[in-house]
């Protein structure tokens, strides 16, 4: 899937997440990092590729991007596992209470965010014709249908005439089904 489709279905995720279990307390400052948030743990999984666009946020970081994606081994391989996703869980259980003030945001929310982005990141992946490599090191590939031609080409007709729009028109429907679980939720943002 292009990062255009990631960042729609990563947001779509933690909006039917933040409906179906909605935060009893929420900052204004905890909402704007979740939102980043998710859209980069939908987009930490490509970060094996140097054309990634998180690579662009940082200083010199077409550069370092050639560089740190050494430290994936090569596209959908660790950043495309179970191994992969507990390393960045860990790491990130580990960082964000460091630096984030947790008295100011709620990180435990934050991470869930970050997660909810990456494990989404390798959903979609899943439906496409390379499939994702859950058990790496293992080289097999698991995706869906069984047979690889049958699935998701990415960049191709059906992503961006089918796949992307479905994801928005489910934002857009799912948004005005839930507007006052969300309404809710955004007024606990104003007090």
């Amino acid at each position: 899937m292009t990062s255009r489709t990631h960042d729609a279905f990563s947001f779509a995720s933690l909006l039917t997440a933040a409906v179906l279990y909605p935060p009893v307390s929420l900052s204004f400052s905890t909402l704007g990092i979740c939102l980043v948030g998710n859209i980069v743990g939908g987009l930490i999984p490509d970060m094996d590729q140097a054309s990634n666009k998180l690579w662009d946020f940082l200083p010199a970081g077409n550069i370092i991007g050639k560089f740190g994606k050494k430290l994936f081994l090569s596209h959908r391989t660790l950043s495309h596992s179970i191994i992969g996703g507990y390393l960045l869980f860990k790491i990130l259980e580990w960082l964000l209470p460091r630096i984030l003030n947790p008295s100011f945001v709620d990180v435990g929310l934050i991470l869930l965010s970050v997660m909810i982005g990456f494990v989404v990141h390798l959903l979609a992946d899943f439906f496409t014709e390379e499939g994702i490599p859950l058990l790496f090191p293992l080289k097999f590939r698991f995706g869906f249908p069984p047979i690889a031609s049958w699935r998701v080409k990415t960049g191709r007709w059906f992503e961006k005439l089918i796949v992307f729009p479905g994801i928005v028109a489910y934002i857009i429907w799912f948004s005005f089904d839930n507007k006052v679980t969300l309404l809710k939720i955004l007024k606990l943002v104003v007090k």
